[in-house]
């Protein structure tokens, strides 16, 4: 399989050649592979699955008044799955912060502001989602 492949490589032109040579050599940073898991992660938590295949409404007007969240458990809108993936990289962001104030110990103030703020972000995250399922749901 190995000498196929380098034998049609070698067969193609100069440009080609280096294209693929380019390509097949590539290897993305840590960072990136990191962030493109939690952003399909976010995604697929905030049903981003179920948008793509059932193509819920976007929102609802009853009784004079826009409805953002389904009250319903069972169903879900567009601004429902947006506002649990803002909610959810709320918190991973918040995490995020948290971790990151581990690495500033030669400057208390920074670590402690960053860790306050990551604090507070995933703090915020966690009792908004609480309260949409509680309280808007009636779980």
């Amino acid at each position: 399989m190995v000498r196929r492949v380098k034998k049609a490589v070698s067969a193609m032109s100069y440009s080609f050649q280096k294209f693929y040579k380019q390509v097949s050599t590539i290897k993305p940073s840590n960072f990136a592979l990191a962030a493109i898991v939690v952003a399909i992660s976010v995604f697929l938590f905030g049903g981003g699955i179920y948008l793509i295949i059932v193509k819920p409404y976007p929102a609802i007007y009853y009784g004079g008044r826009f409805l953002f969240v389904d009250p319903q458990l069972s169903e879900q809108w567009v601004s429902d799955s947006i506002i649990a993936m803002i909610l959810f990289a709320f918190g991973v962001i918040g995490l995020l912060l948290m971790y990151q104030s581990t690495k500033y110990a030669y400057n208390p103030r920074q670590a402690y502001l960053m860790l306050m703020i990551g604090v507070a972000l995933f703090i915020i995250a966690y009792i908004s989602v609480e309260a949409i399922i509680h309280y808007w749901k009636g779980v």
